[in-house]
């Protein structure tokens, strides 16, 4: 038996059985200022689609924005998504924080969209998601599958390969939009197998400066791909036969994709403050942001916002732009969050079993 140090005064045993309280961890400054510039670009892109077909330079921009803008979003959700081990706890977050609010978007979307895209008998449906909510769909089958992907040896491979057969397979139908959930998979992977060091490499200075002449090129790329391809290869959600390219097609374009995008990422996160901005306290409410902006994109057009003539104009699309980034950062702020934590952080204790609390004997010698 090793007694201890003279010096060290002996815990009496009500130091030892008091609780011991943890100190509170501080939200990152970095990866909020990310969620916020990633769901700002989000709801841009949006707002863009409708002035696609009048000019050459919004498609550029929104192919090059639908890049990286969700690949950025996934593979922070895939980095905050590691500790994620299926216990009772984190099923009952995974439960209320993605599941519950899927049934409340899903639902509400399909009554919305009824009026907005003028079908009135279209059908609730949980097992085809509407609209935006199918990141929903995917980040829950992805948060159930992170101790598979944290145990086998190589995930991110694994998780390519099964991008690239989806991408083959049209017959997977769109039953939870898992086509899109499969080919979003590898950025989800790829989350969940980086590290802080990796997030610190990318914000160094060469590679800000560096992701200067990326985007620029990128952006060049864009503007001379508009007219020849289809940037639908950007979305994720359909086979290379629905996109009229042969099955073999599918694979080669999933690993393309896939750099481009990641590369793309890589600048974007360059470019994220790391301090403490305006805008960091706004990264805590973008899932609010995202599934709530639905409804102005949606209602945009028949409330007539697009018929003007000089919306299609430059001076109209940079109206436009910072129209949508106005909403849907004011649909993160925390008046919204109050109002709407009722449907996407519900407190239902009453709906799982009460973990019995189970005391920890501590044993000295």
């Amino acid at each position: 038996m090793v007694s201890a140090p003279t010096d060290v005064p002996a815990r009496t045993p009500r130091q030892d059985t008091a609780p011991r309280t943890e100190p509170v961890k501080r939200r990152d400054a970095f990866f909020d200022n990310a969620k916020y510039l990633a769901i700002v670009l989000v709801a841009t892109g949006h707002a863009w689609e409708p002035l696609r077909d009048g000019s050459r330079t919004v498609s550029a921009l929104y192919m090059l924005v639908y890049a990286f803008h969700m690949p950025a979003f996934i593979v922070i959700a895939g980095y905050f998504s590691r500790s994620f081990d299926a216990s009772p706890q984190r099923l009952r977050r995974l439960v209320t924080g993605v599941a519950v609010p899927y049934v409340v978007f899903e639902t509400a979307y399909t009554f919305y969209t009824r009026w907005t895209d003028g079908v009135p008998d279209r059908p609730v449906s949980l097992q085809e998601p509407l609209y935006l909510t199918w990141f929903l769909a995917a980040l829950f089958i992805w948060r159930l599958t992170t101790p598979v992907w944290r145990s086998v040896r190589w995930p991110l491979p694994l998780a390519l390969a099964v991008a690239m057969l989806a991408t083959t397979a049209p017959s997977i139908g769109e039953d939870f939009d898992l086509q899109r959930t499969l080919q979003f998979l590898p950025y989800f992977v790829l989350g969940l197998c980086l590290k802080p060091e990796h997030f610190r490499l990318v914000r160094r200075w060469k590679v800000r400066i560096a992701a200067v002449p990326v985007f620029a090129g990128a952006l060049a790329a864009a503007y001379w791909a508009v007219p020849r391809m289809s940037g639908a290869w950007f979305y994720h959600r359909d086979s290379a036969q629905e996109l009229g390219a042969p099955a073999w097609y599918g694979p080669f374009m999933t690993l393309v994709v896939f750099a481009c995008s990641t590369l793309l990422v890589a600048c974007f996160l360059s470019w994220v403050p790391g301090r403490r901005m305006w805008f960091t306290a706004l990264g805590a409410g973008t899932l609010y942001g995202y599934l709530l902006h639905g409804f102005v994109a949606q209602g945009s057009k028949p409330w007539g916002w697009y018929d003007p003539a000089w919306v299609y104009e430059p001076l109209g699309e940079i109206v436009v732009t910072v129209v949508a980034a106005a909403i849907v950062t004011v649909l993160c702020t925390p008046p919204v969050r109050r109002v709407f934590r009722f449907v996407m952080e519900p407190d239902l204790k009453w709906a799982f079993r009460a973990e019995r609390n189970r005391e920890r004997v501590v044993l000295r010698a």
